[in-house]
């Protein structure tokens, strides 16, 4: 595994060219660190279920970095969907619509995605460059997140390309998850943005 700091001028070129290749890199998030590969690589997601020991059946979300990604990873958005948007990115909310047909499969068993734009400069760098990016926490399925580089390579070690180290990160709750494919929208993960801020928003 090799780890880079943001201090490196050169950091983004190099995490740019591990996802290419369809490898895992692990970077600093609004929360934890997250571990992501090229969205549209299915090979490379599957790599990714395999690396955090993760069951098939539980979806993987896309990071995005503006409304355009946002749009090319899902089929249709709809207008709920984008009073939510509007409001809250970026920010701690997931927003779940069906996904593009040229989007990696095995993201979702569903036929869905889970799709937001985090609120850090080093994630928003990144996946502006690199592309919409497949990212989970960066730590094996049941353990504890990772909020730091080293905490990662202890975790993860091998299965880790490459770690983007930009400093310890905050931790926190994971974001609230909102399904924007039913009509009123269902609310699947509470998190950070309560209910009742969704609603108003809503009935606004």
């Amino acid at each position: 595994m090799e780890i880079v700091t943001t201090i490196d001028s050169e950091w983004k070129e190099r995490a740019i060219k591990v996802l290419a290749r369809g490898e895992l890199v692990a970077f600093p998030t609004d929360t934890v660190y997250g571990l992501g590969v090229d969205a549209f690589n299915d090979q490379a997601v599957r790599k990714l279920f395999l690396a955090k020991g993760r069951a098939l059946e539980k979806a993987i979300p896309v990071l995005v970095a503006n409304l355009k990604q946002f749009v090319d990873v899902v089929e249709r958005t709809n207008l709920t969907a984008m009073r939510l948007v509007e409001k809250f990115w970026p920010g701690p909310l997931t927003i779940v619509l069906e996904q593009a047909s040229d989007l990696a499969s095995a993201i979702s068993a569903y036929g869905t995605v889970g799709v937001r734009i985090p609120d850090h400069p080093i994630a928003q760098e990144l996946i502006l460059e690199a592309g919409p990016l497949a990212v989970t926490s960066a730590n094996r399925s049941g353990d504890p997140e990772a909020c730091s580089a080293e905490e990662i390579e202890v975790k993860m070690g091998a299965q880790v390309h490459l770690v983007v180290d930009g400093g310890r990160t905050l931790g926190g709750q994971p974001s609230t998850v909102v399904d924007c494919t039913q009509d009123p929208p269902k609310i699947l993960r509470a998190g950070p943005i309560h209910e009742e801020e969704i609603h108003a928003v809503l009935l606004a």
